[in-house]
């Protein structure tokens, strides 16, 4: 198991949020290297106990952690077992990792898991069915809902929908919490 630690510059369009935006550059630097470092200790040991080959990967970008799992050859190393249906795995291992880290370091973690690049598969099925939807919106003039979705699916798809030019908004509760997208008001 291999850990590398890559650290990158901000892409162009991600804001900071306000607390990273007010830390000096190595204050934030060494506080998401150890939130990485931590990441991957408790993934590391996730791994080992339920004896699945994987690789994690860490990089930092846009004042966040993302680390990343990935398949050690082209076997089938049991990693389809931490994305789970609908990436429900995922999002749950996500959410224990990020409890690992405010255990560890008494700071809430926005770092991003990937297993096997599900987020990266996702964020293009995401992406067709936000184009998707704002077609048939820009059809029939009406408003379209689409099905639940996790909040970090749902930034994406609202992201979509703004670059195209029409009006979305999160509705409903918990896990029935989805998107509506609506023609622009313009």
């Amino acid at each position: 198991m291999t850990v590398d630690n890559e650290e990158q510059t901000p892409e162009l369009g991600e804001a900071e949020s306000p607390e990273e935006a007010g830390a000096s550059d190595g204050t934030k630097s060494s506080r998401l290297d150890e939130e990485g470092d931590v990441a991957a200790d408790y993934l590391e040991e996730l791994l080992d106990i339920a004896d699945i080959d994987g690789d994690i990967d860490i990089e930092v970008r846009s004042g966040r952690t993302y680390i990343s799992i990935v398949s050690e050859g082209t076997e089938d190393t049991g990693l389809g077992a931490l994305v789970g249906a609908d990436g429900e795995v995922l999002e749950a291992l996500q959410e224990l990792t990020r409890l690992s880290v405010l255990t560890a370091t008494d700071a809430r973690s926005r770092l991003v898991l990937d297993v096997d690049g599900y987020r990266d598969r996702r964020g293009r099925e995401l992406t067709k069915i936000a184009r998707e939807a704002v077609d048939k919106v820009k059809e029939s003039s009406q408003d379209l809902a689409l099905a639940p979705m996790s909040a970090y699916e749902r930034k994406i798809v609202h992201d979509v929908v703004a670059d195209l030019g029409l009006v979305s908004e999160s509705e409903g509760e918990g896990q029935a919490r989805h998107i509506v997208v609506s023609p622009s008001d313009d």
